[in-house]
């Protein structure tokens, strides 16, 4: 399997069986084709997972694979695992530790395919993230996401300092890039204003996603913003993509119970069209859940009842992940990520909370109301969402595991 090391990006070894892994890992022969123009986004949930650190800030490898084997919970959980997102810290970790954290959840979500693959209707794909603060670092991200063997990568280009000119960058360097390489494989474009390097540039232009998605490998965008800036993006690619071709992706997660909600009444069907005027008539390809890696089943089943506009169990499940959001919550703020760690920790599937320097942390006080807070969204996953999906977790030495039994594994993507 090839190890990135360093700045240079050097490569150690081979790479993997390529018929080992997911459907972004074709055989030797079918690296000679130079088009994507035939392949399909995944539907349905994607995992950005959190980074494992320990308390010098170095990755914790075993414990990395730990999280990928959760959120894929045998099949009942992510169809899509993404690592190295703002979710897993990527602006707070060096180039080299972006570049680890890609190969190990690449190289687990393979073994998570190959053990469970029988079972799957579709495999788990990875996806890295690439964004670095330069583009320099950025390319060589990009080449070690393919080499390592990645479904496919993820790209804020407005979060690299620098980047006058995004439409420029991936139409020539990183298309002259994959040209060079073995292979070529998809790319999602991401737009989160939180993480812009610009303030006065926070959302990628419309004529900008219209420009980009005339290129075959790039295959759609994730979008951590209102409906009416998901519906912008959605009528941008609608002129040059046939439907799904160029798929949307939900970044706001909870946006999903409102937008597949089926609506009665003459104030229901009003907002029913106000939402499908935002989207321009398109639903959303998939949910990007950052909670999911404390509850990916319960985010699977949220998809799975979303897309099936089945009102009452998406009830069901909203209480439940919305009660995770509020606990999450601090007198000092919202502190997602390190709730999330925290939570990980809790159920035994990793042995370190810590965060990346710079991450807000939870004190003691705040970590002990989490805990009881996070108790209570298991139990009430339990009693209203029931078996099987109420997410399992690993037995590590962190301690046992809390949650309801549950056996077996859903066909991955099946909606």
């Amino acid at each position: 399997m090839g190890l990135c090391l360093g700045p240079a990006a050097v490569y150690v070894g081979d790479l993997r069986d390529p018929q080992s892994g997911s459907a972004g890992r074709a055989r030797a022969e079918d690296f000679e084709l130079r088009s994507l123009e035939d392949m399909q986004p995944p539907p349905g949930l994607s995992v950005p997972i959190v980074s494992v650190l320990d308390d010098d800030g170095q990755l914790i490898e075993s414990d990395q694979r730990a999280v990928v084997r959760h959120v894929v919970q045998e099949g009942y959980g992510a169809d899509v695992v993404f690592a190295a997102g703002t979710t897993g810290e990527w602006d707070r970790l060096t180039n080299r530790m972006r570049q680890q954290v890609i190969r190990v959840s690449v190289d687990e979500v393979d073994r998570q395919n190959r053990l469970h693959g029988s079972r799957l209707s579709r495999p788990v794909e990875c996806w890295a993230g690439v964004t670095a603060h330069t583009a320099e670092e950025t390319l060589e991200n990009l080449e070690c996401a393919v080499e390592c063997g990645a479904d496919a990568v993820v790209l804020a280009p407005l979060s690299i300092a620098g980047l006058d000119d995004p439409v420029h960058f991936v139409a020539r360097d990183i298309s002259d890039l994959l040209d060079a390489l073995s292979h070529r494989i998809p790319l999602y474009l991401y737009d989160n204003a939180d993480i812009a390097a610009d303030p006065r540039a926070l959302h990628i232009r419309t004529r900008q996603v219209k420009a980009l998605s005339r290129l075959d490998f790039v295959r759609g965008i994730k979008v951590s913003a209102s409906r009416k800036i998901l519906g912008n993006y959605t009528k941008a690619a609608e002129g040059f993509r046939e439907r799904g071709e160029f798929a949307i992706y939900v970044g706001n997660a909870r946006l999903i119970f409102d937008l597949f909600r089926h609506r009665t009444g003459v104030w229901g069907t009003v907002t029913e069209h106000w939402n499908r005027y935002w989207l321009r008539g398109s639903l959303p390809h998939g949910v990007v859940s950052g909670p999911a890696n404390a509850l990916p089943r319960e985010w699977a089943r949220a998809w799975q009842v979303c897309r099936a506009g089945d009102a009452e169990r998406m009830d069901e499940v909203r209480g439940v992940v919305e009660a995770f959001a509020a606990a999450t919550a601090t007198q000092e703020g919202r502190r997602t990520i390190a709730c999330l760690k925290h939570a990980l920790y809790r159920l035994g599937v990793v042995s370190s909370p810590a965060v990346a320097k710079g991450t807000p942390e939870l004190d003691a006080d705040a970590a002990s109301r989490f805990d009881d807070a996070f108790a209570g969204v298991r139990e009430l996953s339990r009693t209203r969402i029931g078996s099987p999906w109420v997410s399992l977790a690993s037995s590590t030495p962190s301690g046992p595991d809390p949650a309801a039994p549950g056996a077996g594994g859903r066909g991955v993507g099946v909606e």
